[in-house]
């Protein structure tokens, strides 16, 4: 398969307590447990322990120790952006490569941003960005005052115009034959803004950030919203029915895991095979990401999917084997070299407005 030669190159610069660290056997299977079945119940590590076979207690401490030791990121609930009427988009820009961080540090004061990488292209930053739906400036304001902020000489806009998988589960006991294989072809998920009320974004404030590691995780959270624990419970299986809420789940760093590399692979589809390739690419085990987006004169790439391996080896694996799926021509695959910013977003707070007013005086 032909594919376009890919130009600026960064510097790669080291991360702090970025080496992956060695992980035993029953890590690994707890870290599978924790990013995929999460359970949403009163005692959830109860749960897991009872899937592991090994006493509730020893699967909180060996969390713990996991996230002390910057493996687990954070244990959290993850609500969808889109539904809650927030606008998002993924944008590439072309920032000074000499002095990326310089950028890097202006793009990442916006609230709203919440993954910003540096990758091998001439559009060299790439970044996730979201407004609140009352936003006075909304992305298009948002971002002209983020150009010029960083002189950045060009921004390319690259919203979701279909999903067809968003789920982060790093395969910690799966080969690369595992990785390189297909699962499930699922539908692409919906995009649309959701109904919620003002309970819904109760919920949101009380559960959102680092859910504790304890043996009554939700406890506190009811708490605060003056209902019993139960009630909480049944309110977010609600949300998720609703696809307010996707899970709750253990983010992993990437590179402590083990998986160093993450190749973002972009594909020219040809118009008419878009909705039935896409799905397929997205059910194979080593893609976490994968959408339609829009074209440009410079950029011809409609699908992107995002590929985690131990190595740039593996990555290229993954990419390989869809490759020789399917009658593409056009391809190409841009890595990471430097995470400026990987957060969860925080949802109904005054960072927004109080972001626009101090960069825009609005």
């Amino acid at each position: 398969m032909a594919s376009r030669e890919l130009a600026a190159k960064p510097k790669v610069r080291s991360r702090k307590d970025g080496a992956a660290v060695p992980l035993s056997d029953r890590d690994r299977e707890l870290l599978n447990l924790m990013q995929g079945s999460f359970p949403i119940a009163e005692r959830p590590y109860a749960e897991i322990a009872s899937q592991m076979g090994i006493p509730e207690e020893e699967v909180l401490a060996d969390v713990q120790r996991l996230l002390d030791d910057r493996i687990i990121r954070q244990v959290t609930p993850i609500y969808d952006t889109r539904a809650f009427g927030y606008g998002s988009m993924l944008v590439a820009a072309k920032v000074d490569p000499e002095h990326p961080w310089r950028a890097a540090k202006i793009v990442n004061s916006h609230p709203g941003v919440s993954h910003n990488y540096l990758r091998n292209h001439d559009f060299n930053m790439w970044f996730t960005i979201a407004v609140e739906e009352d936003s006075q400036l909304g992305l298009q304001g948002t971002l002209d005052v983020l150009q010029e902020r960083t002189g950045a000489e060009s921004i390319r806009q690259l919203p979701t115009l279909q999903l067809f998988k968003i789920r982060m589960d790093l395969e910690m006991q799966g080969d690369t034959d595992s990785l390189a294989s297909q699962g499930k072809v699922e539908e692409a998920v919906e995009l649309e803004r959701q109904s919620y009320d003002q309970f819904d974004r109760d919920v949101v404030v009380a559960t959102q950030g680092e859910l504790p590691v304890v043996s009554e995780p939700w406890a506190g959270a009811a708490d605060q919203l003056g209902i019993p624990v139960d009630d909480l419970l049944a309110h977010l299986r609600g949300m998720q029915e609703r696809g307010l809420l996707r899970r709750v789940a253990g983010i992993l760093f990437h590179r402590r895991a083990g998986f160093s590399a993450n190749g973002m692979g972009v594909w020219k589809v040809p118009e008419e095979q878009i909705d039935q390739i896409g799905p397929e690419m997205a059910a194979f085990r080593g893609i976490s990401h994968c959408y339609q987006r829009p074209t440009y004169e410079d950029w011809p790439y409609q699908i992107f999917t995002m590929a985690h391996g131990r190595s740039k080896e593996e990555c290229d694996a993954i990419l390989d084997t869809i490759a020789d799926r399917f009658p593409i021509e056009e391809r190409a695959t841009l890595y990471s070299s430097t995470e400026f910013k990987k957060v969860r977003l925080l949802y109904f707070t005054d960072d927004f407005r109080t972001w626009e007013r101090e960069n825009a005086g609005v």
